[in-house]
């Protein structure tokens, strides 16, 4: 990848987030092999080597009237503060972050102050709050806001500007890819698209340069058109790499009698997740051999990968039945994440549940809606194995997209059930979860305060490799009923978006009466269910 960078040229690179899920060595041996500059404005080492610098300045010359004028351009780069706990484990004691705002401020006076006269930003980080609050992950709106700010290079949340109308969002230019007046542009998932930035310059006449235009485009990439999908290049770069890695990933680990597939994840039994449950249970399970927590009941969470959303029509999981690969392996679990175990009581599995059903749509019967709200994602719909309990999706959501309380009369989850009994307030679990999730990723409440217990470092998908495999005795997890149901409201009904390949799968829809609509713009299929 250093070599690629190279060989197109690049300036410099902005760290983002997963840049540090391997740790901080893997970051620095990145940063050695690279011409061009690593830059993060607001991560600060404690003692530690640091590959990255806070900022960088690029010199340039531009012809004015025939006459060359220097031309400094200032760029400095930011990622969400919260970084520090989602890779706590890499991380621990080795760096400080701060706030993206504050950082970004200062860096750009202090670039301005060497004599730069454009300030691009590369942030890591999305559309959020309007508002400028200390410790936002997505600070994007603000952060246009400071005047000292030319242009943005935004990403994080994966969404495309300018693309289509982003509701809910103030200050948005979605046409135009203006934010409070500054160009941002965000370029999609995983070079769906390629940002671009045009600024027309003028030179004051004190010498100084203004932006008298601007024009921002996110344009798709087209992967079947040989003239932007190949490049001679990168081939050469890639091919060795590339093999070697296709040859790694077809490796036989073990097999499976069902398909796994995450078409369908948020109303039908998803046998992936289920896996995942079990496999993390039964790699936790030794561990609390003559411990205190030895009776506990266990319980798993496992929540979607791979969801389509803004990744795609074609981001889902699909394993045939068959013989399981290491591809398949990594395709169930995508990121590089580690087993926790934490004490739960029973309200704290009531909230952990509220939580995750906030990714429905509140269902009112008198015309149907997207099933699941476009502002959630995903990989935040946590499904406990062990329990069982029942979603009504008439009712409104517990606890907003940020993990704060709406009402404490609001309620969605029923029938919370362990072996058919009502699960207490006050009764206890050990909770099999990634260290994701307990270290705030996603906002749950049981984030905050947790009562973890000591493992070993256990990665998840060498636990998936080692399940499948055989070496990890089966879990009861594994043959546990599907946890959650929807609660059957008479004249309910929403709207299912998936990807194409779901329709090998229709039959599980069977309970909800599908009805075909056409596909949406990006190609998704589109069900309408009744509940």
């Amino acid at each position: 990848m250093s070599k690629a960078f190279d060989t197109l040229g690049y300036d410099a690179i902005g760290l983002g987030n997963h840049d540090f899920g391997f740790g901080l060595d893997f970051v620095n041996r990145f940063a050695r092999q690279t011409s061009c500059p690593i830059i993060c404005s607001n991560m600060v080492s404690n003692g530690a080597e640091a590959g990255w610098e806070p900022y960088a300045i690029l010199r340039r010359v531009v012809s004015v009237n025939g006459r060359d004028v220097p031309l400094r351009i200032g760029v400095l780069s930011v990622l969400p503060p919260q970084t520090a706990r989602w890779e706590a484990h890499m991380l621990q004691d080795q760096v400080v972050v701060t706030d993206i705002l504050t950082t970004a401020q200062n860096t750009a006076k202090d670039l301005r102050r060497q004599g730069c006269d454009l300030i691009v930003a590369l942030a890591h980080t999305g559309l959020g709050s309007a508002q400028a609050e200390p410790g936002l992950e997505n600070a994007i709106i603000p952060l246009a806001e400071l005047h000292e700010i030319d242009a943005i290079v935004a990403g994080h949340t994966h969404l495309t500007l300018p693309g289509k109308a982003h509701d809910g969002f103030p200050f948005v230019d979605s046409d135009r890819g203006l934010v409070h007046g500054t160009p941002v542009v965000m370029q999609g998932w995983a070079g769906s698209h390629l940002g671009i930035i045009d600024l027309t310059l003028q030179q004051r006449r004190d010498g100084g340069w203004h932006i008298a235009k601007s024009h921002v485009e996110a344009r798709p990439i087209n992967q079947t058109d040989p003239v932007t999908s190949e490049c001679p290049a990168m081939t050469d770069i890639f091919d060795s790499g590339h093999s070697a890695t296709r040859s790694r990933m077809a490796r036989p680990v073990g097999s499976v009698t069902q398909s796994l597939h995450s078409y369908f994840s948020y109303c039908v039994p998803d046998r992936g997740l289920a896996l995942s449950a079990a496999a993390q249970a039964a790699a936790l399970r030794p561990h609390l051999v003559d411990t205190a927590w030895a009776d506990l009941p266990v319980l798993s969470a496992a929540a979607p990968a791979k969801f389509g959303g803004r990744a795609g029509k074609t981001y889902y999981t699909d394993i045939p039945a068959g013989e399981v690969s290491a591809r398949h392996i990594a395709d169930l679990s995508v990121f590089p994440n580690e087993l926790r175990a934490v004490l739960a009581t029973g309200s704290q599995v009531r909230d952990w549940l509220e939580m995750s059903a906030g990714l429905f749509n509140q269902l009112s019967g008198r015309f149907p809606v997207a099933l699941c709200d476009p502002q959630r994602t995903g990989h935040n719909f946590d499904v406990l194995y062990g329990v069982t309990y029942r979603i009504d999706l008439s009712q409104p959501t517990r606890f907003d997209s940020a993990g704060r309380l709406t009402d404490p009369a609001h309620s969605r989850i029923r029938d919370l059930k362990l072996d058919g009994r009502p699960v207490t307030p006050d009764q206890q679990f050990v909770v099999a979860v990634n260290n994701f999730r307990i270290s705030g990723g996603g906002h749950f409440p049981i984030s905050r305060q947790p009562d973890l217990i000591d493992l070993p470092t256990l990665r998840i998908h060498d636990i998936l490799h080692d399940y499948v495999a055989g070496i990890l005795p089966a879990d009861p997890l594994g043959h546990a009923p599907q946890p959650f149901s929807f609660t059957q409201n008479q004249g309910l009904s929403a709207i299912l978006t998936t990807g194409p390949g779901a329709q090998k799968y229709l039959e599980e829809l069977a309970d909800y009466r599908p009805r075909r609509l056409p596909p949406d713009s990006d190609g998704f299929l589109r069900f309408h269910l009744t509940f």
